[in-house]
């Protein structure tokens, strides 16, 4: 049987009283989270609206995301409950309850809503009305979002493979088969799409490129090999974001490894030693990334130079950082969200939403922030004027 690691992360002590005081505090213990330091807040952050997306997570792991089309944003929780948005007000438009154990989702791509379960399957919605258009039985569990372009709907499964099926009917077109060690960090990176291509990163650190049409393997890149004494230290994950901008794909690895490929080849054309499990986010030139040690980094995209690093949310169990206006936005695993600014690397703001940390990165669509934390809270915010 397969198996999965899922790092294990302290317990959590949630104080009350300001966002920014300290907490976690175990002075003792070199494994604990980094203490929150005190700052005086630079930047005015509201809360537009808040809603309550059902049970939210559970404990194993799934990758129930919201996601934003037209005005619309679409969440799930564990327990079947989809949900849609208006995504300036937060009122509801629609919600309906399948009993799916929905693990991956939720995708979408003009009217289509994709979502992967458990068992194997894949359900496609009407994403104005939530009625199930078709479901399609792939070979294992699907965690990452399910995608679609020039009408193909590409889905990957935990067990290696990746389906192409038809828009139309779910029916398979095309399906991929790649090995996986026995033991990886549970989490998939969701396929990313561009330009006829799928791009897929796999957990014994290969980044491949498929034909979309028909699945044909175009090329495969080995960004960090599977070396080391244990199971543990051979971990060498692709679980995060991959970004394509102008020419070039943007990969992180759990095990030391950020890279910027040629999209057309694979040919690598930068890399730098920092181990991530999230993957990146892409703002022009900047990139911004958070390492399994919990520091945030801003690097210049083009080369990997480093323009600052933040180093005071060590050991926090940070998501994604995000890009908002000149500000870089990153959660971590007792629920806070903190604002850093993009210029020197300093906080700026910091807010508490708990729920035992988050189901995914913020997301983040012109001037709003969109989160939900793992108990199901989503909530949407706006950040104002520079404070005096």
């Amino acid at each position: 049987m397969r198996q999965f690691f899922i790092p294990a992360l302290a317990a959590l002590l949630l104080l009350n009283g300001c966002s920014w005081i300290k907490s976690w505090g175990d002075d003792d213990d070199p494994d604990a989270p980094a203490e929150l330091v005190e700052f005086e807040p630079t930047l005015k952050v509201g809360k537009v609206w808040s809603a309550d997306i059902g049970k939210g997570l559970d404990k194993a792991g799934r990758q129930i995301r919201p996601a934003y089309s037209s005005g619309v944003i679409f969440a799930a929780d564990h327990k079947g409950m989809l949900m849609a948005l208006d995504a300036d007000s937060g009122r509801k438009r629609w919600e309906i309850k399948t009993e799916l154990p929905f693990t991956g989702g939720p995708g979408v791509s003009d009217n289509l809503l994709l979502m992967g379960t458990e068992n194997g399957e894949v359900f496609a919605f009407d994403a104005s009305t939530g009625t199930q258009l078709w479901s399609a039985t792939v070979t294992s569990e699907v965690l990452a979002a399910p995608g679609e372009s020039d009408g193909i709907v590409v889905v990957r499964c935990i067990d290696g493979r990746v389906f192409g099926l038809d828009v139309d009917t779910g029916q398979r077109i095309w399906v991929y088969d790649h090995n996986v060690p026995l033991l990886t960090l549970r989490g998939n990176a969701p396929v990313l799409l561009r330009a006829g291509v799928a791009f897929v990163g796999y957990d014994g650190g290969q980044v491949v490129a498929l034909n979309l049409e028909d699945g044909t393997l175009m090329w495969e890149q080995t960004l960090v090999t599977t070396e080391g004494r244990t199971e543990l230290e051979r971990l060498s994950d692709i679980d995060g974001q991959l970004v394509f901008i102008a020419s070039d794909l943007l990969v992180s690895s759990y095990k030391s490894r950020l890279a910027s490929l040629a999209a057309d080849s694979g040919r690598l054309l930068w890399f730098k030693d920092i181990s991530s499990s999230t993957g990146v986010s892409v703002d022009r030139v900047n990139l911004t990334i958070s390492d399994k040690e919990g520091n945030v980094w801003l690097l210049d995209r083009r080369n990997g130079a480093e323009t600052w690093k933040h180093d005071q949310l060590q050991r926090r169990g940070l998501t994604r950082p995000v890009f908002y206006g000149s500000f870089i936005v990153v959660g971590d695993a007792e629920g806070y969200l903190h604002w850093i600014n993009s210029d020197d690397g300093r906080f700026a703001a910091r807010e508490n939403i708990g729920g035992k940390g988050f189901a995914g990165p913020p997301l983040v669509v012109g001037n709003t922030l969109y989160v939900m934390n793992k108990k199901g809270g989503l909530t949407a915010f706006r950040a104002g004027a520079a404070l005096n």
